[in-house]
Order: structure tokens, then sequence, then C-alpha cells
């Protein structure tokens, strides 16, 4: 019980964080669970379903203020799901460890990007027809990034959409959004080959519930965009220095 208790109490303090960026905690979550002796596939299914719990709590409060983007959230959810498994089957054809090392590359520059460069273009305004079509194009590239490398798409999903010109705090809403369907498809195939944890989950769901109506009140109501373009480089650098430890203690 007390291991439960334990990660409820992490799983609040990486939620908080991790909602203002729009990401989820899952990609922390799982190796923390692991490390607190919790077998890995129910690791992985317990913390993609809290993924999705949490990101559907900040997402409510996020709709509320009109921060996410249907016109580019919806086109990403879909042609992500279309190409997703394409990347999978890729996968099976290229140099996985290579990919991964240049997606890690790409997470440092937009971690570095978001950190240190400051735009100074107009405020993101496009038609239905163009928001569209970002969101399409983004949603194939992150579906079939996540396909490829088992990454989630989130992380790739946040800086594309701020260089595009989308608002920090937009871009994380939206991305928020995003990750509630790409958590639960990648959890209901974890679950029904029955890696679940209901103890686990009871401890934890209270906490990633309460971290993310945290986050996304101090996202929406106390920071500013350069603060939450901060957090979102910061939470980069965390993913890029999170997968060369995977890689490197293989």
């Amino acid at each position: 019980m007390f291991t439960y208790l334990i990660a409820g109490v992490i799983t609040f303090l990486f939620t908080t964080v991790l909602s203002i960026a729009g990401i989820g905690a899952a990609f922390i979550l799982i190796p923390v669970f692991v490390a607190l002796g919790i077998p890995l596939l129910t690791a992985m299914s317990v913390a993609l379903l809290l993924n999705s719990i949490s990101m559907t709590f900040a997402s409510i409060n996020y709709a509320k203020s009109k921060l996410i983007l249907f016109k580019v959230s919806i086109p990403i959810i879909i042609s992500a799901a279309i190409l997703s498994p394409l990347g999978a089957l890729s996968a099976q054809h290229l140099p996985k460890t290579v990919l991964l090392w240049l997606f890690i590359a790409f997470l440092i520059f937009a971690g570095s990007m978001m950190l240190f460069y400051n735009a100074r273009g107009k405020e993101f305004k496009a038609g239905t027809g163009k928001m569209i079509g970002y969101g399409s194009t983004v949603g194939a590239v992150a579906g079939y990034l996540g396909g490829l490398l088992g990454v989630g798409g989130g992380n790739f999903i946040v800086p594309v959409l701020v260089w595009l010109g989308i608002d920090p705090k937009k871009a994380s809403a939206t991305t928020a959004f995003v990750v509630i369907f790409s958590s639960l498809a990648g959890f209901l195939g974890h679950a029904a080959l029955g890696d679940m944890s209901l103890y686990l989950l009871g401890f934890t769901v209270v906490g990633s519930i309460a971290g993310a109506l945290l986050g996304s009140y101090l996202m929406n109501k106390k920071l500013n965009t350069k603060q939450v373009k901060i957090i979102i480089g910061v939470v980069l650098y965390l993913i890029a220095a999170q997968m060369i430890w995977k890689l490197l203690v293989k």
C-alpha cells in the first residue's frame, strides 16, 4: 500500500507540471512505476489510462477558456490514427536506434527553440481550410512517428504548432485534447491483454485528476505565454534525456 501511496503523490506532481505543457505524464510515470516494483505492462496500461483521464479534466478547463483549436485538433486525431499503423509497419524495416537518435536531436532543437527563440511574427490567424490542412499534416507526421518510434506524438505536436505561429497556451491545450484519444487507444490495447491493476489505478487516479486541474489552472490563469514556452522547452529536454538514458542503458 505504501508503494501505491508514493505512486499517487508522484503522479500528482508530474501531472501538474506536464499538464501545463499539454503532453501528459505517461512517458515519465511508466519508468517511475517500474522503479517502484510494478510490472512494466501494468505500469504502461495504468499510465496511459491516467494520461487520458488527466488530459480530459485539463481539456475541460481549456475548453471553457476557448484555448483548444478544435479545427486543428480533430484533423490531427484522424490523420494520426490513419498513419500510426503505417509507422509501426515501417519500423520493421528501418534501423530504430538511428531514428530514435534523430528524434532526440529534434526534441533538443525544439526545446532550444522554445527556450531561446522569440518569434516576432503576427498572431496565428487562418481560415477553416488552412487550419484543417495544418492539423492533418501535423497529425499525419505525429502519427507516423509515433508508430515508427513507439513514442507519444504530443512531444512533436506542441513545438510544431508553436512554430506555425500558434500561441503556446493554445498549442498546449490543443495537444492535451489530442492526447486524450491517443492515450486511450494505447490503453485499450494493453487492457485487452489483461495488464491492469485497479489498486494502482485507485491510488493514482486522484493524484492524476488533481494534478490536471491544478496544472491547467496554472497554465490558464497564472502563467504568461513566455513562462509556458519555458515549461514546454524544459519538458522537451526531459523527454530527450529520458530517451537517451533508455538507449544508453540497453
